[in-house]
């Protein structure tokens, strides 16, 4: 973490050496704005850091990238008013919103709004081919990196291991920390739940020999029904080195929210700065490849922060919402 904190401090050298004519971009915006994001060595820190430094630019506030565990920290944060924006997978929203996961206590989070969709989020499951180990069913027993406790993939992969009547042992970490106990023998798998190329995944694979773990077609029927708000997804063939073929898995889409109570022309500033500038987002992480507007249609769970509403109708007019 010493070398994330390193990075962190970079960023906010250099935003603070912005003239004070730059900050903030509107009177009424606030002085600064962090976006919540997940762990170092995840699909959220790298696209959280490209969409700070966009943001930053285009704006002229002060936007940061906070590091966190991933959607549960995220919404916590945001409930309490510590950031402003952040990263959640719609399944996580659903049980915040509603107060149905374990993890919530009880208590509705209902403070954030949908700005923009990001990608979907295939989950994945990957070894080194030392191990022996060829599928999914064969992980009991195996010790499993589930990344952060708070993460996505913390979250519901030990739901799956339930549904698929898995027993392995479940460890969480950051996604960095993991991969480096993969790579050292002390892990046998890492669980994975996150927008590709996984980082993680794709260094491991420049130093090792990797296997993907197929899920089978009917233990992907079998979550899906025990699991509604899972979609089939699919990690393409070549998304790394050794995925010769399609990996067919389970999956769930994510968006960026904000808080209810930031400026309306804010918000809708920050989606056309997004959308606007997708070449760009597309050079933080490729998973940005389906940050476009039609995708907005992904969220049937939260409702859109009224300037990001007023940002896809006044675009659908254009056609530009549906690619027309």
């Amino acid at each position: 973490m010493r070398g994330t904190w390193f990075r962190v401090a970079i960023v906010l050298a250099a935003v603070l050496a912005l003239p004070e004519a730059a900050r903030p971009g509107e009177a009424h915006w606030p002085d600064t704005l962090t976006i919540g994001t997940g762990s170092p060595g995840g699909t959220y820190y790298e696209y959280g850091e490209g969409l700070a430094r966009l943001l930053t630019r285009k704006l002229d506030v002060p936007v940061f990238m906070r590091p966190t565990e991933g959607p549960t920290e995220n919404i916590k944060l945001l409930e309490a008013g510590e950031i402003q924006l952040a990263f959640v997978t719609l399944g996580v929203a659903q049980q915040a919103w509603n107060g149905s996961g374990e993890w919530t206590g009880g208590k509705q989070f209902r403070a954030m709004r949908a700005v923009f969709p990001m990608y979907d989020t295939p989950f994945q499951f990957m070894t080194l081919q030392r191990s022996g180990i060829q599928t999914v069913a064969d992980l009991t027993g195996k010790r499993v990196g589930i990344g952060p406790q708070g993460g996505t993939t913390g979250i519901y992969v030990p739901e799956f291991f339930k549904v698929l009547k898995i027993d392995p042992t479940a460890l969480t970490g950051s996604w960095s920390d993991l991969a480096a106990s993969l790579e050292g023998g002390a892990l046998d798998v890492l669980a994975v739940g996150a927008g590709v190329p996984f980082p993680e995944f794709a260094n491991l694979e420049r130093r090792n020999k990797v296997r993907y773990l197929p899920l089978a077609g009917s233990q992907v029927v079998a979550l899906r029904l025990a699991i509604p708000e899972l979609g089939a997804s699919v990690v393409p063939a070549g998304t790394y080195p050794s995925l010769t073929r399609h990996y067919q898995t389970v999956g769930l889409y994510n968006f960026a929210v904000a808080h209810r109570t930031l400026p309306d022309d804010l918000v809708y500033a920050i989606a056309e700065a997004v959308f606007a500038n997708h070449d760009e987002m597309m050079q933080a992480h490729h998973a940005a490849a389906d940050t476009v507007p039609a995708n907005f249609t992904r969220n049937t769970i939260l409702p859109f922060h009224d300037g990001a509403a007023r940002w896809y109708h006044k675009k659908s007019t254009t056609g530009v919402v549906h690619g027309d």
